[in-house]
């Protein structure tokens, strides 16, 4: 593995120091360049705004938001020098190209839900699915939500292409219980996005705990819907407990990449993902607390698409939903070097009986609460591999007993290690359906490591397993066939009934 288990948990005030200082040249795939250059970035307008100049008051006594509708336009950069901006309404923008809105040490401080204006959702609107814009740039923003009841979304960008958002710094609860803070849409398929060091890290509060009410649950942290079609990068975001997702791409078209970041205790995931492909990667999840009081709190749930998770660490030790969580929509799923802490009551990985195939390589998962570290279901929507995977931890046998669930035909284990001490007569893996390889692993549990249960067609071969308690090392129960040994070390033996 790659992760440091001793030092893997860096906590999220790294981030913020990270996108602090991250201000170099960015660029994404497909799209120009964007220098945070000054002067670099005004040649790349034809008309450049300074909105202290233009009446708006950096003081933030009088609400800003008639100066900058009066001069938000095409090709049009509106730069705010060091102040504090007050927005009491909405500003609003459709079927447009080439807008960029900077900050400079600039703070925007809503109004409270009551006094808003106008639709109280949102401060900027930059487009819209039916007449989206075309290139924005949206930098340099803290936005001070810590009074009472001023939550809102800061930014709904709906762009067919060149998507740019950085350093937007939010304090403050969501409160007010409407939308969340940034909603992104990438509306041409060959369009690009990306949004770096977006940060909302004091999350949310339940709907019923807000003047606004009637919304389920309650604002997302970052929202994709269906009017995502193209291809939109995150990095290095952060998100605070959400009383819906944190990070939700809902639709089933567009892709979506996140690189970096800390997402965290959100229901019903922390990071949510549908659409037709994406990917996780160099990411920190964690659920260690449940602010609104969540039935279901996933790190990773993907719902439909094709994924690769890469070198993310979850951190779940207080999760009453699985730690990765694959449903029936999801194509393929491949996930290495990958480090899982779990320790409640819910599987550290639950792969759904219709999900597609997933390969899981060369990661390990520490479960500590007795649940399943792998729950495999279904018949044979696709195979599933583990290669190099560690079970480690305390996790105890009652009520659950093995640590590896497979009901599902056509998988292989290779290269696995169970270690699975805890009280309770733990197990390793346990076969429940047909065409099973495994190979090259060690089992050491607290009682049976293999178990092989009504299933036809193992092989098991150069495979090492002992039972702490002196129980059998594997036991092929009634109603299996096929079963083969090779190569083995059982020093346990084997009870076989079939």
């Amino acid at each position: 593995m790659s992760n440091d288990s001793g030092n893997w948990l860096t906590g999220r005030r790294t981030y913020l120091k990270g996108c602090l200082a991250g201000l170099g040249t960015l660029s994404a795939a497909g799209m120009a360049s964007a220098s945070t250059d000054a002067s670099a970035s005004e040649s790349d307008y034809s008309n450049v705004v300074d909105m202290v100049e233009a009446g708006a008051d950096p003081n933030g006594n009088e609400s800003i938001t008639s100066v900058v509708q009066n001069n938000i336009a095409d090709d049009t950069l509106l730069r705010f020098p060091e102040g504090e901006y007050y927005m009491d309404s909405q500003v609003r923008i459709t079927g447009f190209n080439n807008v960029g809105i900077v900050g400079d040490g600039a703070t925007i401080v809503p109004a409270n839900y009551s006094s808003f204006d106008g639709p109280q959702y949102r401060l900027f609107r930059l487009g819209t699915s039916g007449s989206p814009g075309g290139s924005v740039w949206f930098e340099g923003f803290d936005v001070d939500q810590t009074a009472s009841n001023t939550g809102i979304r800061v930014i709904s960008a709906e762009v067919s292409d060149e998507l740019v958002v950085r350093d937007v710094f939010i304090h403050g609860v969501h409160d007010s219980g409407t939308w969340g803070p940034g909603l992104f849409n990438i509306t041409d398929p060959d369009g690009v996005g990306i949004v770096d060091c977006f940060r909302a890290f004091d999350g949310g509060q339940h709907v019923d705990d807000t003047p606004h009410g009637g919304r389920w649950r309650g604002a997302t942290g970052i929202m994709l819907n269906g009017n995502h079609q193209g291809h939109i990068t995150f990095k290095d975001c952060v998100l605070g407990g959400f009383p819906d997702n944190g990070l939700y791409a809902s639709g089933e078209n567009g892709g979506i990449d996140i690189d970096g970041g800390w997402y965290e205790n959100s229901a019903t995931a922390s990071v949510r993902l549908s659409g037709s492909e994406g990917s996780i990667s160099n990411a920190i999840l964690v659920v260690d607390d449940n602010p609104t009081g969540a039935e279901g709190q996933h790190a990773v749930r993907l719902d439909h698409g094709s994924y690769t998770l890469s070198n993310v660490t979850l951190d779940t030790p207080n999760q009453n939903g699985e730690s990765i969580r694959i449903m029936n929509g999801v194509d393929s799923t491949t996930i290495e070097n990958t480090l899982i802490k779990a320790g409640g009551q819910s599987s550290a990985v639950r792969i759904d009986s219709g999900a597609g195939a997933v390969d899981f390589r060369n990661s390990e998962v520490e479960i500590n609460g007795s649940a399943y570290a792998f729950r495999i279901l279904g018949d044979s929507p696709g195979a599933v591999s583990l290669e190099d995977v560690n079970v480690v931890g305390s996790a105890s046998g009652s009520p659950i007993q093995p640590a590896i669930f497979c009901e599902r035909n056509n998988c292989q284990f290779d290269g696995v290690s169970v270690e699975q001490l805890g009280s309770g007569n733990r197990r390793g893996l346990e076969l429940r359906g047909s065409n099973y390889e495994v190979t090259n692993s060690e089992f050491e549990t607290s009682h049976i490591p293999i178990i092989v249960h009504n299933a036809n067609d193992v092989d098991i071969e150069n495979t090492y397993a002992r039972a702490d308690d002196g129980s059998t090392s594997v036991h092929v129960r009634s109603g299996s066939s096929g079963v083969s040994f090779q190569g083995n070390d059982l020093p346990q033996g084997i009870d076989d009934r079939s």
